[in-house]
């Protein structure tokens, strides 16, 4: 199964194509979207659009896992983040790729075998689980591989939207 994981933003959106076949994982590809800020909205969010697009139809995934959002203090924040889920899951939806969607919670637990872990835990655990030298630069990058990780164990559970 390939997995698009995604960690969604509107200046930074983090992917990750895994790979996952007889409980072994492979990463293929990662990055990150990101946008300008002196840009308008809509341009940032067709941006996004845009970039996932051609992204599926290079690795051509077989789902897409996309973290749920997590509502802090910033209500604006909050709003815009939201927009670029839902261009997220506009591109599963016109692509004709399952999408799931998964709770930071559930992120954690499926990576680190507890749904509290801190980042430093699960960076450790990607790394791990991956078997890469190294993560990205980005957080945003590493969520995304976490959100693909956790897709890759709860696939049989899972609800497709």
């Amino acid at each position: 199964m390939r997995i698009l994981g995604i960690d969604p933003g509107y200046a930074i959106t983090g992917y990750s194509i895994i790979d996952y076949q007889g409980n072994k994982f492979k990463l293929i590809g990662s990055g990150a979207v990101t946008t300008n800020a002196g840009v308008s909205f809509p341009i940032r969010l067709t941006k996004i659009y845009d970039d996932l697009t051609e992204l599926i139809n290079v690795y051509k995934p077989d789902a897409i896992s996309v973290e749920e959002l997590f509502f802090n203090n910033n209500a604006k924040t909050a709003i815009n983040v939201a927009q670029a889920r839902g261009v997220v899951l506009i591109v599963g939806c016109k692509n004709n790729i399952p999408t799931y969607e998964y709770t930071p919670l559930q992120i954690k637990q499926a990576v680190t075998g507890y749904g509290r872990a801190d980042k430093i835990q699960v960076q450790k655990m990607v790394k791990s689980i991956l078997n890469v030298e190294k993560l990205p630069k980005l957080d945003d990058t590493t969520d995304s591989m976490a959100a693909a990780i956790c897709h890759a164990h709860s696939s049989k559970f899972s609800q497709k939207l």
